[in-house]
């Protein structure tokens, strides 16, 4: 579990707060609006190099990397993204929210969780490999954030639940979701069955004819039913 501090560094310059049409301004310039908070103290609207933020969270470590953020040029602080928006058609991003760190404080992150080897279900049983939870929310200081979090499910077999508490971890990492949440088990294979244009008409006759029985019954079989304008016509010409 590699910590997620990485020797790069995001350049900040402060902006207008405004609106739409300020974005839309620092977009045009080739940037993107972004806010800075945290740390206790107050907040900052700055523009950034969307390309830099891109680098960050298409790293190994992805958003919860800790970075240095320059403003201005000036001094620097650890930071981390903490919110991104991307634009829905072009993919473009076009805003973020950034939080200063303090090293020595712990703070709650999301990190992913790779399951690592083939189960013996799959492999002697024949089931497949579900995994439930893809994340899991830790708690701990900034330097001891993992990148992700490595379980190895070769062992699981059917009937066997692998859950959170189930996680390898150190005692500088605390679970802060619940520990009795599944993250992955094996289960059966389910085979779908293709139904044929045969058995589809089967099965349509099949719905189909009990009814045309019953509606036959109710027309021929009700007691004190009058009889058809045929056969009372038949009876006179006898008569």
């Amino acid at each position: 579990m590699a910590t997620v501090i990485e020797n790069n560094t995001l350049e900040a310059q402060p902006r207008n707060a405004g609106n739409k049409n300020e974005a839309r301004r620092v977009r045009r310039g080739g940037k993107i609006p972004a806010v800075v908070y945290g740390a206790g103290q107050d907040s900052l609207p700055v523009a950034v190099d969307p390309r830099q933020v891109k680098r960050i969270l298409n790293s190994e470590t992805g958003h919860n990397t800790i970075f240095d953020l320059a403003l201005d040029g000036g001094a620097k602080t650890k930071a981390m993204i903490v919110d991104w928006q991307y634009e829905p058609i072009k993919g473009n991003l076009l805003h973020i929210d950034l939080k200063r760190i303090a090293m020595d404080k712990k703070l709650a992150v999301m990190v992913p969780i790779e399951l690592i080897g083939e189960p013996a279900g799959v492999k002697q049983q024949g089931g497949i490999l579900e995994q439930m939870l893809r994340e899991v929310e830790v708690e701990c200081l900034p330097g001891d954030i993992p990148s992700h979090i490595d379980v190895d499910v070769s062992e699981l077999v059917f009937g066997k639940v692998l859950r959170v508490a189930d996680l390898p971890h150190n005692d500088k990492l605390k679970f802060l979701t619940d520990e009795n949440q599944p993250v992955a088990h094996v289960t059966t294979v389910k085979e779908e069955v293709v139904a044929t244009p045969e058995a589809v008409a089967a099965e349509t006759a099949a719905s189909t004819e009990p009814e045309v029985i019953k509606k036959g019954k109710q027309e021929t079989g009700e007691e004190g039913a009058a009889p058809a304008a045929g056969e009372k016509a038949e009876k006179k010409e006898k008569k």
